[in-house]
C-alpha cells in the first residue's frame, strides 16, 4: 500500500550547489529503485539557519513529495541518517489536508516558474 509522504533534506553547505543537487538526485534514484513514485520536488538552495546545526550556519534545502511503501520509509530514513552530507531531514506522512495543501503549493510553484 503506497502512502503519500513529504520529505525535506538539509544538505551540508560545504558542498557546491551542483554537488547538493547530485546528492538529492541519489535519493530520488533510491526512491525510484524501491518502486516509489516522485510526485514533485523542489531545490530551495542555500538558506541561513536560525541556530547552528553541527557548527554550520546554513544548509542547502531540498523537498521531495512522493508515494512510497510504508515499510520502505524506515530504510529510506536510515540511509539519510547514515549519510554524512545530510545535516537534518524530516519525513511526514500527509493526510488528505496535507495532500490538498501540497497540490496548492505545487500550482503556485509552477506558476512562479513560468
Amino acid at each position: 500500500m503506497f502512502k503519500h509522504y513529504e520529505n525535506i533534506i538539509i544538505i551540508t553547505p560545504i558542498l557546491s550547489d551542483d554537488q547538493a543537487k547530485e546528492t538529492a538526485k541519489e535519493y530520488e534514484n533510491y526512491i525510484m529503485q524501491k518502486k516509489g513514485k516522485i510526485i514533485h520536488q523542489e531545490h530551495w538552495g542555500l538558506k541561513k539557519f536560525a541556530y547552528p546545526i553541527q557548527k554550520k550556519q546554513s544548509g542547502c534545502y531540498h523537498l521531495f513529495e512522493f508515494l512510497f511503501n510504508s515499510d520502505s520509509v524506515s530504510n529510506f530514513e536510515l540511509k539519510l541518517r547514515q549519510d554524512e552530507r545530510v545535516l537534518r531531514f524530516l519525513t511526514v506522512k500527509l493526510n488528505k489536508y496535507g495532500i490538498e495543501y501540497a497540490e496548492r503549493r505545487r500550482k503556485k510553484f509552477l506558476k512562479k516558474d513560468e
